[in-house]
């Protein structure tokens, strides 16, 4: 079972996809374990994003995903990331696949509606940044299906 963070970003809220996109997830079959509206600072911005620090577009990076509101989530299924990601499409949404939410919706690059946990090792760690242990409510499977632990 994995974790993987998955956020709605601002051109997402702005442009009013946050149930639309939340929706693909659970008709995918991803689990939400937890969800909260927020506005991003800085700091998280900066700890999240720190792979890209000293790279040209880290600036621009940091001021998008704080220029808004985003719904942050923690999404749990067999092969969560993997899932999520075909759910999101490509980075470019140009090149995305119809069917996925950044080729249905996506406008450009640097625009692209959603944000995924691209490893399980960073599913962890960015579902760590966004969310305290106990924010998350996982479920367990039980005779009548999937239920909450």
């Amino acid at each position: 079972m994995e974790r993987t963070l998955v956020l709605v970003k601002p051109d997402g809220m702005q442009r009013g996809l946050a149930g639309e996109i939340i929706a693909r997830f659970e008709r995918r079959g991803l689990r939400i374990i937890g969800m909260k509206l927020m506005r991003i600072d800085e700091a998280l911005a900066k700890r999240h994003y720190a792979e890209h620090e000293g790279k040209p577009f880290f600036a621009g990076l940091v001021a998008y995903i704080t220029s808004a509101p985003v719904v942050a989530m923690v999404l749990e299924g067999t092969d969560a990331v993997k899932s999520a990601r075909t759910t999101m499409g490509v980075t470019n949404p140009a090149e995305a696949a119809p069917g996925s939410i950044r080729g249905d919706f996506g406008l450009e690059r640097g625009r692209n509606l959603v944000h995924g946990s691209d490893s399980p090792e960073n599913g962890i760690r960015e579902s760590e940044l966004f969310f305290r242990p106990e924010e998350l409510v996982p479920w367990t499977r039980s005779v009548d299906g999937w239920v909450f632990e």
